[in-house]
């Protein structure tokens, strides 16, 4: 069955010049590999908003979650740290991907290396409703945290 299809228009910034569009690897990917716009080096628990040198018009109802790189994480210790990020519908400034090193040696991030995936996600708008009392559940306000559970 065929997934539905979301168009995004992008702009490409001028330092974002020759650079991919972000895109699936496989057929079943959930994420599209963004690439660097910049070089640069971070230093062990250092963190820097990466240039992506893209700039997007997301449509109404929808977001785009930017995820770190698992293979990053792995070898690396390089993720994001405010996983997921999300790009908002109104925004249309510069996609800046905010790393941080969380291993023990400098990483070293080139101009077109895969740094993120993106991730199209739609939108729900929740309500605030005020209320004097909340209904009751068997786990109530115990476990702030935690479930309990391990």
């Amino acid at each position: 069955m065929p997934l539905p299809v979301v168009d995004i228009e992008v702009k490409r910034l001028p330092h974002g010049e020759g650079l991919p569009l972000p895109a699936y690897a496989t057929d079943g990917a959930a994420g599209m590999d963004v690439v660097s716009a910049e070089d640069v080096t971070l230093a062990p628990m250092a963190r820097h908003a990466v240039a992506t040198g893209l700039a997007f018009a997301i449509p109404e109802g929808f977001e785009i979650q930017v995820r770190p790189r698992s293979g990053l994480a792995l070898k690396h210790g390089i993720t994001l740290p405010n996983t997921p990020g999300t790009i908002d519908s109104d925004y249309r400034g510069e996609l800046k991907c905010i790393m941080i090193n969380l291993g023990s040696e400098p990483f070293e991030i080139r101009r077109g290396d895969r740094i993120a995936q993106l991730v199209v996600a739609p939108v729900q708008i929740g309500l605030m409703v005020d209320v004097a009392e909340l209904g009751e559940t068997a786990r109530g306000a115990g476990g702030f945290g935690s479930t309990g559970f391990r």
